[in-house]
C-alpha cells in the first residue's frame, strides 16, 4: 500500500505535550505532525451524563459530530426517534457452562459501572432501554468456547444496553453479532475483573439500510487484559465509540478494528483511551478498505495520558486502503501527554491506494490483475483477523472480505 494522502482523504495527527521527558516516543517520520492544539478534554464541551437533556442537540459544527451526516441518523441525535412497535430486536444467546445471563433494570448496580454516556445518542439509549442484558463469566472460569450474543433487528427503532462482566481471573471470548435491518442505539459495558482476560468481538453485518450508533465502555481491573475486535461491514450509517478506562495499575488494552465501506456507506469509529492510572498499556490498530462512490470512513483516536499515569506505554495506528475513486477517508489520531514519566507514546495514520510495485510483483508471476488486487487486500486484513484467536470467526470474516471484494455483499 502506498502510504500517502490521496484525493478525498484527510490524514492528520496532533500531539499535546504537557510535560516533556525522557522515554516519550512522540511523532516520528510519517506519523503525523506534532502541533499544539486544544487539549482533548477541552474539546468535549459536555461532561458524561445519563441525562439526555445534559447534551445539546448536535448541529454538525461540533468537533465530535462534524464528520457525521446527521440527516442519516434517523432522529437518534435530536430526540425524534422513538421506539417503534412495528419492529423488534431478537437476541439469541449461546452460553458455555457456568456463564449466566439475566435481564435487569437500570437501577442494577452493574448498569453504568463502566462509565457514563458521552454524547446525546448514548444518553438517549440509556434513558430509553426497557431492560439491560447482563452476561456474567464466573471467577476463575476459563472458557473453551466463545459466548455468543446474536442481535437481529427486524425494522423500527430500538434501544439496547448490554453488560458483560468477567469476574477476577476468568478468561473468555465474547462475540456480539449484529444483523438485520432497522435503527439501533445502544450502550455496551465491559467489566474486566482483576487478573481476568476478555476478548470482545463486535461484528456489524447489517443490511444496507440499517443505522447503528453505539458506545462501548471498558473498565479494566488490576493486571487484567482486554482485547477489543470491532468488525464493520454493513449498514447505511454505523457510528461506534469504543472507550477504555483503568480501575487499577497493570491493565492492558488492545483495540483492533477492521471495516470495509462500499458505495454510499458511512462507517465511523471514534476511540478514546483514558490513561489515568499508572503502569498501564494500550495498543490500537484499525484498518479499513473503501470502494465505490461516496464510500466514507471516519477514524478518530483520542489517547489521554494524565499526570498520574506514570509508566504508561501506548501506541495507536490507523491504515486505510482506497480501492476506487469517489471514496473518502478522514483519519485523525490525537495524543495528549501530561507527564514525561512514561515508557512510550505515539501514533501513526496512513491512507493510500494500491502499491503498484506489489501488483507488478504478483502479476509478473502470472497472477491476473484482479486476483492480485484481492491478494493484497486479503493480506492487508489477515493480520487483524488472526488476532481474534477463534478459528470459526477467522474463516467467517475472511469469507465476508472475499464477498465484499466480489461485490456481492
Amino acid at each position: 500500500m502506498a502510504e500517502q494522502n490521496t484525493s478525498g482523504s484527510t490524514t492528520a495527527g496532533s500531539i499535546e505535550v504537557g510535560t516533556a521527558g525522557a522515554g516519550a516516543q512522540l511523532a516520528g517520520p510519517g506519523t503525523g505532525r506534532a502541533t499544539v492544539q486544544q487539549p482533548i478534554d477541552a474539546r468535549v464541551t459536555v461532561k458524561p451524563s445519563y441525562d439526555v437533556n445534559d447534551f445539546p442537540v448536535p448541529t454538525g459544527r461540533e468537533e465530535d459530530w462534524r464528520f457525521t451526516p446527521l440527516h442519516r441518523l434517523a432522529g437518534l441525535h435530536d430526540g425524534s426517534a422513538a421506539a417503534a412497535a412495528d419492529g423488534e430486536n431478537k437476541t439469541d444467546l449461546a452460553l458455555p457452562d457456568g456463564v449466566t445471563a439475566e435481564t435487569v433494570g437500570r437501577e442494577d448496580a452493574r448498569v453504568g459501572k463502566a462509565g457514563k454516556p458521552v454524547d446525546r445518542v448514548a444518553a438517549q439509549a440509556f434513558s430509553a432501554f426497557d431492560q439491560a442484558l447482563v452476561v456474567t463469566v464466573p471467577q476463575d472460569a476459563v472458557l473453551t468456547e466463545p459466548v455468543r450474543i446474536d442481535v437481529h433487528a427486524e425494522g423500527g427503532v430500538r434501544f439496547g444496553h448490554v453488560v458483560i462482566e468477567v469476574k477476577p481471573f476468568a478468561e473468555a471470548v465474547v462475540v456480539l453479532n449484529h444483523t438485520g435491518s432497522g435503527t439501533r442505539a445502544a450502550n455496551v459495558e465491559l467489566l474486566v475483573g482483576d487478573g481476568a482476560k476478555l476478548t470482545f468481538v463486535s461484528v456489524q453485518d447489517w443490511e444496507r439500510d440499517a443505522v447503528h450508533v453505539a458506545q462501548h465502555t471498558a473498565l479494566i481491573g488490576r493486571d487484567a487484559s482486554f482485547k477489543s475486535v470491532v468488525v464493520t461491514f454493513g449498514g447505511d450509517l454505523v457510528r461506534l465509540h469504543p472507550r477504555v478506562a483503568y480501575a487499577a495499575p497493570g491493565g492492558e488494552a488492545e483495540l483492533f478494528g477492521l471495516y470495509f465501506a462500499d458505495a454510499g456507506q458511512h462507517l465511523e469509529h471514534r476511540l478514546q483511551i483514558d490513561h489515568d492510572t499508572p503502569h498501564c498499556r494500550s495498543n490500537v490498530v484499525y484498518k479499513g478498505a473503501l470502494q465505490g462512490q461516496d464510500a466514507h470512513a471516519v477514524w478518530v483516536g483520542d489517547v489521554l495520558i494524565r499526570a498520574a499515569a506514570e509508566g504508561t506505554d501506548t501506541y495507536e495506528h490507523n491504515r486505510n486502503l482506497v480501492l476506487t475513486d469517489g471514496a473518502r477517508v478522514d483519519s485523525i489520531p490525537n495524543l495528549e501527554i501530561e507527564t514525561g514519566e512514561i515508557v512510550g507514546a505515539g501514533h501513526a495514520s496512513a491512507t493510500g491506494r494500491f502499491d503498484d510495485e506489489q501488483l507488478f510483483y504478483l502479476q509478473a508471476r502470472g497472477i491476473p490483475e484482479e486476483e492480485a488486487r484481492r491478494l493484497v487486500v486479503r493480506g492487508f486484513f489477515a493480520e487483524l483477523v488472526q488476532q481474534i484467536g477463534v478459528a470459526e470467526l477467522h474463516d467467517q470474516l475472511m469469507a465476508k472480505i472475499e464477498a465484499e471484494l466480489a461485490g456481492v455483499a
